[in-house]
């Protein structure tokens, strides 16, 4: 299958560009190889340590160092839906495991939080940097060096993308991906937005606005419209690091019972010691980096994965850019409407066709790379299909050659745009992102006033308080990731969405995150140089004219250039900010964190 000229052209500069750090990385990863488990060096004392736990026939295995040892990274807890499912994950992979004659032990767990639960409250500042902690305690379950594979459970926002940075400092290793599923389909996303917006205006009160919440968050499993969780389902499906058709089958069924035991036995297969060695850190290669954002841009996937997916590919030696995003986008359709860039949600999806009919449609027009390394064999072509279950077997059949659900997810000859659905922006203000799959054409440009606050608070104040009138630009900034931990501004879509349905031109600017979940407004987000560096932003005033141009990627301020970088850079006092709820523990992470693009990580 030959790939277009368009998506070549930037993997080929992904490729060059990182020659080194990608050559240094490699060189890494074999030594790792070489030196291999260290089981059989261990002191009789640490190995003792090792298998302390562990039943007397497991034990005699381990000891004798000839049986394959997998290593389990869970992120489960129970107040959580979308985690919740993995309780019994380590006892059907541990019997999966003794089937083929391994052993699997928990290695260790690492935090989720959700940023549902933390929306609009302090504890969200910690959000972000959750990804960075994720990575470094993948790191400590498995410097014990007791494993020969990984597999590795998680779902939502920082979860998935702090796996697999760990999961690369760890790049010998083969490693499987074993998602949990969405929840059932409840109240529709769009009835629930409507709901918050009623709430917001206060047309309905609190136990109205709970009730809606609780139908349509009603069950284990992952959220069901298209945000960072299930855009990292998508990723890690396309990437090659699940099973095929393993994404978005739902939690506590017996097809997803199934699709995780198979997971299990083909971790252990991908091992050094077999004939099929597929470490983690061959597969995560330039073609499958762009495989993941080409796969972003068609579903209109996640805001969050511009910073993720450069910090992903910087832990495996690769140096991706948003202007790599931007191409990318400017060359691949989008091809799926899931809330909130439509009405659908993921069951929808699914049930049109899915992973394997998007993936089918994307190759063979073009848009993907097929030569790559997956953890299911060689060919992305080997995803084109659908997980079933028959007569009590696991299956693979191809996916099938239409979509179910037009409206949800279509071909590549029909579109329902020809560009993807995010948006780099540009201009004397700086660099910002925006999902404009979720905005409607005639909102994607507003040209207005600037209305500046220093924080979400401020803003929400202001709308309760009737001061927000005619058309404006929200300027939130002091969000960024080394003023406060760049928290997700998504609280503030209902009033925002309130000014835009009364018939204004309505739009956000700032330097913090409004997710997978941005919605109808266009916000121009993860500005970079944020306000805490001094950036441009930091020098914007109350009435300053700004633009903001979805379809020509720009975002300019609009008067004497001279006079406004003249101006004195604003200044906040951000300490009540850096303390409670756990903040004042990350005062190293705020002083380390990198710029957004370029992956606001502490690492890079």
């Amino acid at each position: 299958m030959t790939v277009r000229q368009a998506i070549q052209d930037v993997t080929d500069r992904i490729a060059a560009r990182s020659r080194d750090t990608r050559r240094d990385y490699l060189n890494r990863l074999d030594a790792a190889r070489e030196a291999g488990v260290y089981r059989s060096t261990l002191s009789c004392g640490n190995l003792a340590h090792g298998f302390a736990a562990c039943t007397p026939s497991e034990k005699a295995a381990l000891a004798g160092n000839k049986t394959l040892n997998l290593g389990i990274v869970t992120s489960y807890n129970d107040m959580l839906s979308a985690h919740q499912p993995y309780q019994f994950y380590p006892d059907i992979i541990k019997e999966a495991a003794r089937e083929i004659g391994a052993t699997a032990q928990v290695a260790g767990g690492v935090p989720a939080m959700c940023d549902g639960v933390t929306q609009g409250m302090p504890g969200m500042d910690l959000s972000l940097f959750s990804r960075d902690v994720i990575a470094m305690a993948t790191a400590i379950a498995l410097s014990h060096n007791m494993f020969d594979a990984a597999v590795f459970l998680g779902i939502c926002d920082k979860i998935v993308p702090g796996l697999v940075i760990g999961a690369l400092s760890f790049g010998h290793l083969p490693a499987v991906f074993i998602p949990a599923g969405p929840m059932p389909s409840g109240l529709p996303n769009d009835e629930k937005s409507k709901v918050r917006q009623l709430y917001a205006e206060g047309k309905v009160g609190r136990a109205e606005l709970l009730e809606a919440e609780s139908k349509s968050y009603h069950s284990a499993g992952t959220c069901t419209f298209y945000g960072t969780a299930n855009s990292n389902q998508m990723l890690m499906e396309i990437m090659g690091l699940h099973l095929p058709g393993a994404s978005f089958v739902n939690p506590g069924t017996p097809l997803r019972d199934a699709l995780t035991r198979e997971a299990t036995k083909r971790a252990l297969s991908l091992t050094a010691q077999g004939n099929d060695y597929t470490p983690i850190g061959h597969i995560m290669d330039e073609k499958a980096f762009v495989n993941g954002l080409v796969g972003l841009h068609a579903t209109g996937g996640s805001t969050n994965h511009t910073m993720h997916l450069i910090a992903m590919a910087a832990a495996a030696g690769l140096q991706v850019t948003w202007d790599d995003m931007s191409d990318l986008s400017d060359a691949t359709p989008l091809l799926a409407r899931v809330y909130p860039n439509g009405v659908a949600d993921v069951n929808h999806f699914h049930a049109a066709g899915g992973m394997g009919f998007l993936m089918r449609e994307l190759l063979d027009d073009g848009y993907l790379h097929d030569d790559v390394k997956t953890v299911w064999g060689h060919g992305l072509h080997n995803y084109t299909v659908e997980a079933k279950l028959i007569e009590d077997k696991l299956a693979f059949e191809p996916a099938p050659a239409e979509s179910a659900l037009p409206k949800v997810l279509t071909s590549t000859k029909a579109p329902f745009q020809t560009t993807g659905g995010l948006k780099l922006l540009t201009g004397n203000l700086g660099r910002s992102v925006i999902k404009v799959s979720a905005v409607k054409p005639e909102h994607r440009v507003v040209e207005a006033p600037a209305r500046v606050f220093h924080s979400q608070d401020g803003l929400q104040a202001a709308f309760k308080a009737g001061e927000l009138t005619g058309d404006f630009i929200a300027v939130v900034r002091f969000s960024g990731p080394k003023a406060i931990g760049m928290p997700e501004l998504h609280k503030l879509t209902p009033s925002l969405g309130i000014m835009q349905d009364r018939g204004f031109k309505v739009a956000l600017l700032t330097d913090g995150r409004m997710s997978g979940a941005s919605g109808k407004v266009p916000a121009a987000i993860h500005m970079t140089p944020e306000a805490n560096d001094g950036g441009p932003i930091s020098k914007i005033r109350d009435g300053d004219m700004i633009r903001l141009d979805a379809n020509e990627g720009t975002l300019t301020f609009l008067g004497d250039e001279k006079e406004f970088f003249s101006r004195t850079p604003a200044t906040e006092d951000l300490r009540p900010s850096h303390h409670g709820m756990g903040r004042e523990l990350f005062a190293g992470f705020r002083s380390l964190v990198g710029v957004a693009d370029r992956g606001a990580s502490v690492f890079n």
